[in-house]
């Protein structure tokens, strides 16, 4: 079934007013950059081109009043001013509302944005410009006559470039004459259905600018051939349906006669390409736009087939035939190349998430009378597209959290000594099969003992309890707290930093809080790079088998029986000079079992320690296609899944942080009784 293209249309929509945004926040840094004006404008035309080719005219009307003022910045005519770049944001947030179907009602808000849009490049323009502007206007012969002759593509029709509304946009310039040219046109039985063979031709006679010109074509240049030429006498000249009759192209009288691309452009004299298709360009086809639910379809289908291929290698091994066994891993080559390769289709770099917080930041600052700087690292980071769309809630809290609590107004950042400004950075960096996301200030940092005072207030934490600092800050998750006495439109009612621990512990992360006091905050997420495929360590515990995330895992040694006696009681490790705890996954299982007599050790990490995990047998690596678990297992936190072995079984897949938290209140509860 072929998408809906209005549906395609608003998805395109939603990515111009992104950029559009992003051009606008780059502009108010620097008003000047001719760069970012016409960004902005091509942004404003496209969508008011393609919104009125979808049915969308609330939303092409609206935007035409914008790109007429940014028409008058690319053209000197106004300034980027502050408040104009404040006042177009607004009218990006009314754009998105006008992307509803029922959107062509009587529109007051959008009439007063245009109003106020009026005013503003009225008064914006500068005295230079407004000087410049009359002097052209006394000087300025009037209308000109241009001669246009453009050719676009033979797929153009394919890609969705419509040449009557190119034509369309030259009548609106003012009264031209339009002639079809029919000469490259093939016969009739070898015409390739949906391809365009057209040239034209147009006389158009305006008061507007050459530049008006080039702006119908501003979006096709780099694939079509267009020439452009003034008549310094239209009058004098031979008009273009006199030329074609001379030539013997048409007959008298005729409206749209059509001629050969040769014979017309051997009749225009002095005509200088503006643009012709650049040789050796990557075409349209060489990127599309695909829906995520196929992506998903196919990573499903991927993982059916690792878990096939899996079955495979297991009887591979076990047959006798050799002849079986080197298929068997050819097919496994191909199986995780492919993998890769689709895994990598899923992967979108992290800047598509943290562009969107620059406009968050510049509001909030300005609701909040701060002077707030929000600066980006990693921004080629790429994580699973899932992944990402998940974290943006997350993320948002995180970022309210900095400006709000922890980014002190300019008046008391001078008296601390500290530049006015405060600055927020969103990094991210790979780190081995995870992401690491920081959300860093440089605000007051975190209070302990506000902090301490309202859990114990709350009942989280008994009175007078020794707790380290990165079990206080942990308080913050817990759901309904908050330091914060009065509520505010942003903060106070503890709803935000326990739903981004949910959030996280729900993408299977893990959550880091750092702060010093007068320095400010720094919560860092550890995030897998994919939720669907992982590499793990297959292991054994009694008659279960179960799988360690790969890239938790530092390496294995062997617990032997004397450190096994040693270790009673106190479940500590020797480690090359290091103590390491280790937990007994048999006693967490419950495992009926004896344990065997040579068993392993598991070094994992979990945050900032190291922890050792004590199994029976250490099986070997493991292609894991994670499969959710049922809802009736959602409180069971000690896994974050299970995948489908080659055998047929199930494996559970274990959450190492959850799993060392559920150990360590296993241990305090035996050493209690």
């Amino acid at each position: 079934m072929s998408p809906d293209p209005a549906a395609v249309f608003r998805q395109e929509a939603q990515d111009l007013f992104e950029q559009l945004e992003q051009a606008l926040l780059d502009l108010e840094r620097l008003p000047g950059d001719q760069d970012l004006i016409n960004t902005a404008f091509r942004a404003l035309h496209t969508v008011k081109g393609s919104g009125a080719m979808f049915g969308f005219d609330a939303l092409a009307r609206f935007t035409h009043h914008l790109e007429s003022a940014f028409d008058g910045v690319r053209n000197g005519k106004a300034v980027a001013s502050p408040g104009l770049i404040s006042l177009t944001l607004s009218a990006i947030d009314h754009m998105r509302a006008l992307m509803d179907p029922s959107a062509d009602q009587p529109d007051p808000e959008g009439e007063a944005l245009i109003g106020r849009l009026r005013q503003m490049t009225e008064s914006a323009a500068p005295p230079q410009a407004a000087a410049t502007a009359a002097a052209t206007a006394a000087d300025a012969p009037g209308e000109s006559t241009y001669r246009i002759w453009f050719r676009l593509p033979a797929d153009a029709l394919e890609r969705g470039i419509n040449p009557l509304l190119l034509l369309d946009e030259l009548r609106a310039l003012g009264p031209c004459r339009t002639v079809a040219l029919t000469g490259r046109l093939p016969p009739l039985e070898a015409l390739p259905p949906g391809a365009l063979f057209l040239d034209w031709e147009v006389m158009l006679t305006t008061a507007a600018p050459r530049s008006a010109i080039d702006d119908v074509f501003i979006f096709v240049f780099d694939d079509m051939d267009l020439q452009v030429e003034r008549l310094a006498d239209p009058e004098a000249g031979p008009r273009l349906g006199e030329i074609l009759v001379e030539r013997g192209d048409a007959a008298p009288e005729a409206e749209a006669p059509a001629v050969s691309g040769d014979s017309l452009k051997s009749a225009l004299n002095e005509q200088t390409p503006l643009r012709q298709a650049a040789p050796g360009r990557q075409s349209a086809g060489d990127s599309i736009r695909i829906q995520a639910q196929h992506l998903d379809e196919l990573i499903d289908r991927v993982g059916q087939l690792v878990i096939a291929q899996a079955r495979l290698k297991q009887l591979a091994a076990s047959e006798a035939n050799g002849l079986f066994k080197p298929v068997a891993e050819e097919i496994e080559r191909l199986s995780n190349e492919l993998r890769d390769t689709t895994m990598g289709i899923r992967m979108v770099p992290i800047g598509s998430l943290f562009g969107r917080f620059r406009r968050l930041v510049r509001d909030l600052a300005e609701e909040l009378g701060k002077d707030i700087l929000l600066t980006t690292a990693g921004e080629e980071t790429e994580l699973d597209k899932t992944v990402i769309e998940r974290l943006n809630d997350p993320l948002v809290h995180l970022v309210r959290n900095a400006l709000d609590h922890g980014i002190e107004s300019p008046e008391q950042r001078q008296a601390a000594g500290k530049p006015r400004q405060g600055r927020v950075q969103l990094s991210a960096v790979h780190s081995g099969a995870q992401v690491l996301i920081s959300i860093k200030d440089d605000g007051r940092g975190l209070d302990l003992a506000a902090i301490r005072a309202r859990a114990e207030e709350n009942g989280l934490i008994p009175p007078g309890a020794r707790l380290s600092d990165q079990e206080l800050y942990l308080c913050i998750f817990q759901p309904g707290f908050s330091t914060a006495r009065a509520v505010s439109s942003l903060s106070g009612r503890g709803v935000g930093m326990d739903v981004v621990k949910r959030a996280i512990e729900g993408l299977r992360g893990l959550v880091e809080v750092g702060s010093s006091p007068g320095q400010g905050t720094e919560i860092t997420l550890r995030l897998p790079l994919t939720l669907a495929i992982i590499d793990g360590l297959l292991i054994r515990v009694g008659r279960g088998r179960y799988i360690i995330p790969l890239a938790a895992v530092e390496e294995c040694v062997e617990l032997s029986l004397a450190d096994d006696l040693r270790s009673k009681g106190r479940s500590f490790l020797n480690l090359r000079g290091d103590l390491v705890p280790f937990l007994r996954l048999r006693d967490l299982f419950a495992s009926p079992l004896p344990a065997d007599p040579f068993q392993k050790v598991v070094i994992v990490s979990s945050g900032e320690q190291r922890v050792g995990l004590v199994v029976d047998q250490v099986i070997g690596d493991h292609q894991t296609v994670i499969k959710s678990l049922s809802r009736l297992h959602a409180d069971v936190e000690s896994f974050s899944g299970a995948t489908i072995l080659g055998d047929g079984s199930v494996a559970l897949i274990l959450d190492v942080p959850h799993l060392v938290e559920a150990g360590q209140r296993h241990d305090a509860l035996a050493a209690a009784s």
